[in-house]
Protein backbone atom coordinates (compact mmCIF):
# COMPACT_ATOMS: atom_id res chain seq x y z
CA UNK A 1 0.00 0.00 0.00
CA UNK A 2 1.55 2.91 -0.94
CA UNK A 3 2.46 6.08 1.59
CA UNK A 4 2.49 6.50 5.13
CA UNK A 5 -0.33 7.63 7.27
CA UNK A 6 -0.25 8.52 10.70
CA UNK A 7 -2.56 10.14 12.88
CA UNK A 8 -1.42 11.72 15.88
CA UNK A 9 -2.13 13.06 19.13
CA UNK A 10 -4.52 10.08 19.81
CA UNK A 11 -5.97 9.62 23.60
CA UNK A 12 -8.78 7.77 24.20
CA UNK A 13 -9.46 3.81 22.90
CA UNK A 14 -12.14 5.04 20.92
CA UNK A 15 -10.00 7.22 18.61
CA UNK A 16 -7.01 4.98 18.47
CA UNK A 17 -9.66 2.34 17.13
CA UNK A 18 -10.80 4.79 14.42
CA UNK A 19 -7.52 5.52 13.12
CA UNK A 20 -6.76 1.87 13.37
CA UNK A 21 -9.67 0.60 11.56
CA UNK A 22 -9.30 2.73 8.98
CA UNK A 23 -5.74 1.71 8.27
CA UNK A 24 -3.02 4.41 9.55
CA UNK A 25 0.65 3.03 9.53
CA UNK A 26 1.35 5.01 12.61
CA UNK A 27 -0.63 6.38 15.76
CA UNK A 28 0.80 8.91 17.69
CA UNK A 29 0.85 9.58 21.84
CA UNK A 30 1.44 12.72 22.85
CA UNK A 31 3.94 12.98 26.00
CA UNK A 32 3.90 17.26 26.54
CA UNK A 33 1.59 18.46 29.19
CA UNK A 34 0.62 21.73 27.73
CA UNK A 35 -0.89 19.78 25.28
CA UNK A 36 -4.44 19.16 25.07
CA UNK A 37 -3.14 15.95 23.56
CA UNK A 38 -1.56 14.67 26.50
CA UNK A 39 -1.27 11.25 27.52
CA UNK A 40 -0.01 9.90 30.93
CA UNK A 41 2.11 6.59 31.16
CA UNK A 42 -0.61 4.60 32.35
CA UNK A 43 -3.10 5.90 29.20
CA UNK A 44 0.58 5.30 26.96
CA UNK A 45 1.03 1.85 28.78
CA UNK A 46 -3.12 0.65 27.64
CA UNK A 47 -3.45 2.81 24.30
CA UNK A 48 -0.30 1.02 23.06
CA UNK A 49 -1.28 -1.93 23.97
CA UNK A 50 -4.22 -1.75 21.92
CA UNK A 51 -2.34 -0.76 18.85
CA UNK A 52 0.41 -2.90 18.84
CA UNK A 53 1.18 -5.24 16.08
CA UNK A 54 -1.78 -3.44 14.23
CA UNK A 55 -0.26 -0.03 13.37
CA UNK A 56 3.59 1.30 14.10
CA UNK A 57 3.47 3.53 17.76
CA UNK A 58 5.27 6.78 18.07
CA UNK A 59 6.09 8.88 21.08
CA UNK A 60 6.09 12.13 20.77
CA UNK A 61 8.18 14.48 23.32
CA UNK A 62 9.57 17.66 23.38
CA UNK A 63 13.18 18.42 24.83
CA UNK A 64 12.41 15.34 27.67
CA UNK A 65 15.55 13.96 29.35
CA UNK A 66 16.69 10.93 29.70
CA UNK A 67 14.28 9.74 32.96
CA UNK A 68 11.57 10.85 31.26
CA UNK A 69 12.13 8.92 27.97
CA UNK A 70 13.11 5.85 30.11
CA UNK A 71 9.29 5.94 31.49
CA UNK A 72 8.11 6.73 28.26
CA UNK A 73 9.92 3.71 26.53
CA UNK A 74 9.00 1.41 29.55
CA UNK A 75 5.52 2.27 29.35
CA UNK A 76 4.39 2.36 25.87
CA UNK A 77 7.32 0.43 24.42
CA UNK A 78 7.40 2.61 21.12
CA UNK A 79 8.46 1.89 17.76
CA UNK A 80 9.94 5.63 17.40
CA UNK A 81 10.37 8.62 19.25
CA UNK A 82 9.65 11.64 17.70
CA UNK A 83 11.57 15.02 18.86
CA UNK A 84 9.88 17.60 18.89
CA UNK A 85 12.34 20.07 20.60
CA UNK A 86 15.78 22.13 20.29
CA UNK A 87 17.59 18.66 19.64
CA UNK A 88 20.74 18.88 18.32
CA UNK A 89 21.76 15.90 15.49
CA UNK A 90 23.98 14.11 18.34
CA UNK A 91 21.55 14.41 20.82
CA UNK A 92 19.20 12.22 18.51
CA UNK A 93 21.90 9.88 17.75
CA UNK A 94 22.19 9.42 21.52
CA UNK A 95 18.86 8.96 22.25
CA UNK A 96 18.06 6.69 19.13
CA UNK A 97 21.26 4.45 20.17
CA UNK A 98 20.89 4.43 23.82
CA UNK A 99 17.00 3.36 23.77
CA UNK A 100 17.03 1.11 20.56
CA UNK A 101 13.93 2.82 19.24
CA UNK A 102 14.04 5.11 16.14
CA UNK A 103 13.89 8.59 16.19
CA UNK A 104 12.21 11.15 14.06
CA UNK A 105 13.44 14.73 14.53
CA UNK A 106 10.67 17.24 13.47
CA UNK A 107 11.97 20.24 11.53
CA UNK A 108 9.92 23.73 11.28
CA UNK A 109 9.13 25.17 8.05
CA UNK A 110 8.42 28.68 7.15
CA UNK A 111 10.40 28.97 3.88
CA UNK A 112 13.04 27.39 1.48
CA UNK A 113 15.88 28.25 4.28
CA UNK A 114 14.32 26.00 6.83
CA UNK A 115 14.58 22.57 4.90
CA UNK A 116 18.60 22.91 4.86
CA UNK A 117 18.04 22.63 9.01
CA UNK A 118 17.25 18.92 8.38
CA UNK A 119 20.23 18.31 6.88
CA UNK A 120 22.47 17.48 9.59
CA UNK A 121 19.93 14.65 11.06
CA UNK A 122 20.69 12.83 8.15
CA UNK A 123 22.11 9.54 9.79
CA UNK A 124 21.28 10.50 13.27
CA UNK A 125 17.22 10.41 12.77
CA UNK A 126 15.58 7.32 10.68
CA UNK A 127 13.25 10.26 9.62
CA UNK A 128 12.19 13.41 9.58
CA UNK A 129 8.95 15.58 10.27
CA UNK A 130 8.58 19.07 8.43
CA UNK A 131 5.85 21.24 10.34
CA UNK A 132 4.97 24.33 9.97
CA UNK A 133 7.02 26.74 12.33
CA UNK A 134 5.04 27.69 14.85
CA UNK A 135 4.17 31.62 15.95
CA UNK A 136 6.74 33.09 18.42
CA UNK A 137 4.24 33.28 21.10
CA UNK A 138 3.32 29.58 20.65
CA UNK A 139 2.54 27.15 23.42
CA UNK A 140 3.19 24.35 21.39
CA UNK A 141 5.83 23.41 18.89
CA UNK A 142 3.35 21.55 16.58
CA UNK A 143 -0.01 20.79 16.67
CA UNK A 144 -1.45 24.39 15.67
CA UNK A 145 -3.20 23.73 12.58
CA UNK A 146 -0.83 25.66 10.46
CA UNK A 147 0.37 25.05 6.91
CA UNK A 148 3.48 26.41 4.95
CA UNK A 149 4.07 26.21 1.30
CA UNK A 150 3.92 22.45 0.30
CA UNK A 151 6.05 23.14 -2.99
CA UNK A 152 9.26 23.72 -0.75
CA UNK A 153 9.26 19.84 -0.51
CA UNK A 154 9.17 19.16 -3.76
CA UNK A 155 13.29 19.27 -4.05
CA UNK A 156 14.04 17.88 -1.10
CA UNK A 157 16.16 14.92 -1.80
CA UNK A 158 15.23 10.97 -0.41
CA UNK A 159 18.15 11.02 1.73
CA UNK A 160 16.54 10.57 5.10
CA UNK A 161 12.69 9.72 4.65
CA UNK A 162 10.06 12.29 5.47
CA UNK A 163 6.80 13.01 6.57
CA UNK A 164 4.56 16.28 5.88
CA UNK A 165 2.59 17.69 8.91
CA UNK A 166 1.16 21.09 9.80
CA UNK A 167 -2.05 22.46 8.80
CA UNK A 168 -3.65 18.78 6.86
CA UNK A 169 -7.00 18.28 6.93
CA UNK A 170 -9.54 15.59 4.71
CA UNK A 171 -9.81 18.68 2.23
CA UNK A 172 -6.65 19.71 1.60
CA UNK A 173 -4.11 16.83 2.14
CA UNK A 174 -4.50 15.60 -1.66
CA UNK A 175 -3.28 18.83 -2.66
CA UNK A 176 -0.39 19.09 -0.21
CA UNK A 177 0.73 15.58 -1.22
CA UNK A 178 0.37 16.46 -5.16
CA UNK A 179 2.32 19.76 -4.44
CA UNK A 180 5.04 18.19 -2.35
CA UNK A 181 5.73 14.91 -3.44
CA UNK A 182 5.48 13.55 -0.26
CA UNK A 183 5.02 10.02 0.83
CA UNK A 184 4.09 10.29 4.01
CA UNK A 185 1.44 12.56 5.96
CA UNK A 186 0.74 14.16 9.85
CA UNK A 187 -2.15 15.02 10.94
CA UNK A 188 -3.16 16.26 14.52
CA UNK A 189 -5.45 18.99 14.51
CA UNK A 190 -6.53 18.57 11.53
CA UNK A 191 -9.01 15.49 12.64
CA UNK A 192 -10.50 17.53 15.54
CA UNK A 193 -13.63 18.69 16.62
CA UNK A 194 -12.05 20.54 19.44
CA UNK A 195 -8.53 20.76 20.91
CA UNK A 196 -7.85 17.44 21.51
CA UNK A 197 -10.81 16.07 20.90
CA UNK A 198 -10.59 13.22 17.92
CA UNK A 199 -13.18 13.09 15.37
CA UNK A 200 -14.04 9.76 14.03
CA UNK A 201 -15.19 10.32 10.82
CA UNK A 202 -12.54 13.33 9.92
CA UNK A 203 -9.99 10.73 10.46
CA UNK A 204 -11.17 8.21 8.11
CA UNK A 205 -12.16 10.47 5.68
CA UNK A 206 -8.16 11.59 6.16
CA UNK A 207 -6.84 8.49 5.48
CA UNK A 208 -9.44 7.81 2.58
CA UNK A 209 -8.59 10.94 0.62
CA UNK A 210 -4.58 10.45 1.64
CA UNK A 211 -4.56 6.78 0.33
CA UNK A 212 -6.14 7.86 -2.93
CA UNK A 213 -3.35 10.72 -3.34
CA UNK A 214 -0.56 8.43 -2.74
CA UNK A 215 -2.38 5.88 -5.11
CA UNK A 216 -2.53 8.91 -8.23
CA UNK A 217 0.99 9.54 -6.98
CA UNK A 218 1.93 6.02 -7.73
CA UNK A 219 0.01 5.96 -10.88
CA UNK A 220 1.94 8.86 -12.09
CA UNK A 221 5.30 8.03 -11.36
CA UNK A 222 4.33 4.45 -13.32
CA UNK A 223 3.39 6.56 -16.70
CA UNK A 224 6.08 9.09 -16.41
CA UNK A 225 9.06 5.25 -16.24
CA UNK A 226 6.56 3.67 -18.93
CA UNK A 227 7.88 6.99 -21.10
CA UNK A 228 11.13 6.82 -20.75
CA UNK A 229 11.47 3.23 -21.25
CA UNK A 230 9.14 3.56 -24.32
Amino acid sequence: MPGTVKICGLSTAASLEAALETGADMVGLVFFPKSPRHVSLGQARALAGQARGRARIVALTVDADDRLLEEIVAAATPDVLQLHGRETPARVAAIAERFGVAAMKAIGVASAGDLAAAKPYAGAAAMILFDAKPPKDANLPGGNGLAFDWRLLAGFGDETPYLLSGGLTPDNVGEAIALSGAKGVDVSSGVESAPGVKDNAKIAAFVARARAAFAAQERAARERLAGRVA
